[in-house]
């Protein structure tokens, strides 16, 4: 079956770039990106690349290429669903805030919302592909609602997990690690549609790297490569916690550990905390999934995880009072950076909320720089904690335009995302016009510390 046209519900960080990647490597397809969002989709079709909802290092040229030859952002949702032969869903599936797994469990309303959609819209025979990270067997529970609607369409259910990481999506688009397809592979008609989508990423994509299995596999593959990256990070910060009290310099532990080939050297970089979309949500309802079958010890191995990436978080916060004589009522610390890493505009989960919280509940103004982080947007992400009223948020933090702006007579300055930008700027000229005693508090291993010593700063990093 040669596929040729592609609909994508969602247009958010997975659905946007995988679709104009998609879009790009296959000419002759066409994809169409829809969204119930209208702001968002204007955005996409935006002339003004720059304008794009989502900031990716090399997405604009991808969007250039291919937008208005074969790739399309659209609200018209079902038009494009009754046109396509192969469907992707790529909704949020955020961890429930109500009723039974609240705290844990993944949110599929939105999920059954598209099964439901594509049903109702459908008169020819779907491929519908799971792009989200879903919990295993969700493929079950399409298949239930979409082989129940009585119009005789004929549905194959695939599970397509995207392996992205923020700030580097389109060279992992481009030259991907793998490509997971999971499918029925009993049938003829599920390993015809294994082979369609096969065939889209074969464009590109080496055809050895692209595995199949059977769908369960893949949709339990995508929690499980995103538990074992967690637990790296939790790891190496709970030895970041041990290494500052006994004298080691965790980066020369993770050095250490990371020539070892059997573990090897990523993910072992000491930090404030993982954040994202993915990390946290994940392991939540991975863990949710294994006490739902009475797995109560695995559970609370993969809750660990979670437990000491908020530990970081909060501690990392805790050491600025501590440091700052036990009180920051009334001073003014920096935060250099919001985004939850670098080359992304997402902030979903960021250290930085958190970080931001704890010291404005102790009474600290902060002041916010973010290469790429609208003010529109962290403010939403304190709002959204819901730890005080939108007015007071306004009034104890505020965002300015230039890093220089934000350190301006500050009692401190907290780095809390890796941006590149920060290691070139001018430190001298930020202690200078700082208050005295300057503090930096480096979140993110990322400035030299031997050089903001010899500055003057009284500098702290994560595992030092």
């Amino acid at each position: 079956m040669k596929i040729k046209n592609i609909c994508c519900i969602g247009a958010g960080y997975v659905g946007g770039p995988t679709m104009s990647v998609i879009a790009q490597k296959n000419p002759g397809v066409n994809v169409t990106v829809v969204d119930l969002n209208e702001k968002r989709i204007a955005a996409w079709n935006d002339e003004d690349l720059d304008n794009l909802p989502i900031y990716e290092p090399g997405l604009a040229d991808v969007v250039k290429e291919a937008r208005g030859r074969n790739l399309f952002f659209s609200t018209e949702v079902d038009k494009a669903i009754a046109e396509a032969e192969m469907i992707f869903i790529s909704v949020n599936t955020p961890t429930k805030t109500y009723g039974i797994g609240k705290g844990m469990a993944a949110d599929l309303k939105y999920i059954e919302l598209c099964a439901r959609q594509i049903a109702r819209v459908s008169t020819t025979d779907k491929i519908v592909v799971e792009k989200s990270t879903l919990p295993v067997r969700t493929a079950q529970a399409l298949k239930n609602i979409l082989d129940n609607t009585g119009n005789g369409v004929n549905y194959q259910i695939l599970s397509n997990p995207e392996f992205l990481a923020e700030g580097t999506a389109i060279e992992d688009l481009h030259n991907p690690d793998r490509i997971l397809i999971g499918g029925d592979m009993d049938s003829k008609e599920g390993r015809d549609a294994m082979q369609a989508l096969v065939d889209v990423y074969a464009e590109w994509v080496p055809k050895e790297q692209i595995l199949t299995t059977n769908v369960w596999s893949s949709e339990l593959s995508k929690l499980t490569a995103n538990a074992f990256l967690a637990q790296r990070v939790s790891s190496i910060n709970a030895m970041s916690e041990l290494c500052e009290k006994t004298g080691a310099d965790v980066s020369e532990v993770a050095k250490a550990v990371g020539m070892d080939s059997r573990i090897g050297p990523k993910f072992l970089k000491a930090s404030v905390g993982f954040g994202g979309s993915c990390f946290q949500k994940d392991i939540l309802n991975l863990v949710y999934i294994a006490k739902s079958y009475g797995l109560n010890e695995v559970a609370d191995y993969w809750e660990q995880v979670i437990i000491m990436n908020d530990h970081q978080k909060r501690r990392f916060a805790a050491n600025i009072v501590k440091t700052l004589f036990n009180t920051v009522s009334g001073k003014k610390i920096a935060l250099l950076g919001w985004a939850f890493k670098k080359d992304t505009n997402d902030t979903r989960e960021s250290a930085a909320i958190y970080v931001a919280d704890y010291l404005l509940n102790e009474q600290a103004e902060i002041v916010v720089y973010d290469p790429k982080v609208t003010e529109e947007q962290i403010y939403a992400d304190l709002d959204y904690i819901g730890t005080r009223s939108e007015v007071e948020n306004r009034k104890l933090l505020k965002v300015v335009r230039t890093p220089f702006l934000a350190c301006e007579n500050s009692h401190a300055i907290a780095v809390l995302t890796e941006w590149d930008e920060f290691k070139s700027l001018d430190w001298k000229k930020i202690y200078e016009n700082m208050l005295k005693p300057a503090f930096i508090f480096d979140g993110r291993k990322l400035l030299d510390q031997k050089r903001m010593k010899e500055i003057g700063f009284e500098y702290y990093a994560i595992g030092n």
